[in-house]
């Protein structure tokens, strides 16, 4: 039987420039049940936050001024809700993690991801570090009085 003998060579070179593809760096985010729901070309924390309720903006079409944030969101739609805000009512239609239909964002027109101007993702719902609650996940909740309750 004939030997067979593979050669491979690498070659690299110290004077090239990375590509824009190597120094782009993806962002995973995680559910706080620890599925993989979105992958960013940006950090969520350099994102603006929308003052009505917290939550990420993210651009989902090129604007006059500013482009698109590439994005692969791994959520389920639900059905819309019709949230009461101050100025009058806003629709949401909102998306949940596959895994534990944890609420994780909404943007304001119908399914699919990214068919509007804007991708919210709500404040507290999602991690990079997958199984690890993010800080900012019980921020605005009250805090537990056990002396209350009855239980020490």
């Amino acid at each position: 039987m004939p030997k067979v003998v593979s050669r491979s060579a690498v070659s690299s070179s110290t004077d090239a420039r990375p590509t824009a593809s190597a120094a782009a760096a993806l962002r995973v985010y995680y559910c706080i049940c620890g599925e993989f729901i979105l992958v960013i070309e940006k950090s969520l924390s350099a994102l603006p936050k929308r003052q009505t309720d917290g939550a990420t903006i993210i651009r989902c079409q090129d604007s006059g001024t500013e482009d698109a944030i590439v994005l692969k969101l791994n959520a389920i739609s639900t059905d819309p809700v019709l949230v009461e805000r101050p100025e009058g009512h806003e629709r949401q239609y909102r998306f949940s993690c596959p895994r534990c239909n944890l609420l994780v964002g909404y943007q304001s027109t119908p399914p699919p991801v990214k068919s509007g101007p804007y991708l919210y993702i709500l404040r507290g719902a999602l991690t990079q570090m997958q199984g690890q609650v993010p800080k900012d996940a019980f921020d605005g909740e009250a805090a537990l009085d056990l002396s209350e309750t009855g239980t020490q």
